[in-house]
């Protein structure tokens, strides 16, 4: 047990899960009440004295205090750990606590790591690997709800991730989904989908918006003729950084066609999860009907959608 990680909320002991830590660690877990701003500037001093802080807020809590994560923490480039919970859409709870933001507010800062686990055995690596990092701050996304039922690690114990590096979950020829956080679960039914339309699809899992895996999104660019991003996430978030790198690598003056799939340009109110995400356009049918698009196939993506 590492006597040095310490985790702080923001009256959200319950939604965040640390009353557990609370009962095991009652002397390392802080509740400072409403109050995100001091949460992460406490963070910040703690990790000044050799503590390894774990600030967990609600990804839209926590634009309360981005003042703080930019000043306070980033620009000291101090190891503050952000489990940003409630990341994407979250079903009854709505728009005010929808985590839809926190990838764009995140990765354009100079010193973060920002991660997104595809499922619960990587959330447990995730917080393996901010533990690691000791010469930085980083965060990692996580959506509401329950995991998908895939085996834990032994011990439920993470094992440090590589930082910057993506995986490949399925391989193909033809056309390539590189999906950022929980919402790969639907680029792997949309690439079955797409198989039984004859087509060859590679999906990867790109754990990093930053930083991103360079040389797998140029393997992924060279040898496909379509490229799809899809998070669960606003505009400016995991696609565009890797729209802007595809532009300066020089990888959108070929053949490729690429395209992002985000959360759309408004609030989505109430409802289930996944009528939330059928209104954001992110179901398995819909990733499978825009890849149909991009190749002209139009008949079979009306097919799927129906």
């Amino acid at each position: 047990v590492d006597s040095k990680i310490v985790a702080i909320h923001a009256a959200m002991g319950g939604g965040t899960g640390l009353n557990m830590f609370l009962k095991r660690f009652p002397n390392r877990c802080f509740d400072v009440g409403i109050a995100e701003q001091h949460a992460v500037t406490f963070a910040a001093g703690l990790a000044c004295e050799g503590f390894k802080p774990f600030c967990a807020i609600y990804s839209s809590f926590l634009q309360r205090a981005y003042d703080q994560v930019v000043h306070d923490v980033d620009l000291q480039k101090l190891p503050v750990r952000f489990a940003m919970d409630r990341a994407g859409l979250v079903g009854a709870d709505g728009p005010t606590h929808c985590g839809a933001f926190d990838v764009a507010y995140m990765a354009c800062l100079p010193n973060m790591v920002v991660m997104a686990p595809s499922d619960e055995a990587e959330l447990f690596h995730m917080v393996a690997t901010a533990v690691a990092i000791e010469d930085r701050p980083s965060c990692f996304r996580y959506p509401r709800g329950n995991g998908i039922g895939v085996q834990l690690p032994s011990g439920n114990k993470g094992s440090p991730l590589e930082i910057g590096k993506g995986r490949v979950m399925v391989e193909g020829t033809q056309v390539a989904i590189l999906g950022y956080g929980a919402i790969l679960q639907n680029c792997i039914t949309a690439a079955a989908l797409l198989g039984e339309h004859g087509l060859s699809v590679t999906v990867a899992d790109a754990r990093f918006c930053k930083p991103l895996d360079q040389v797998l999104i140029r393997q992924l660019a060279y040898h496909h003729d379509v490229l799809l991003t899809v998070e669960e996430g606003s505009i400016g978030g995991f696609g565009s950084h890797v729209a802007h790198f595809l532009a300066v690598d020089g990888l959108l003056d070929r053949r490729l066609k690429w395209r992002p799939l985000v959360l759309p340009d408004h609030y989505i109110e109430h409802g289930t999860p996944n009528d939330q995400i059928a209104e954001a356009g992110l179901t398995a049918g819909h990733i499978a009907a825009t890849v149909l698009n991009i190749l002209g196939r139009l008949r079979e993506a009306l097919q799927i959608m129906s």
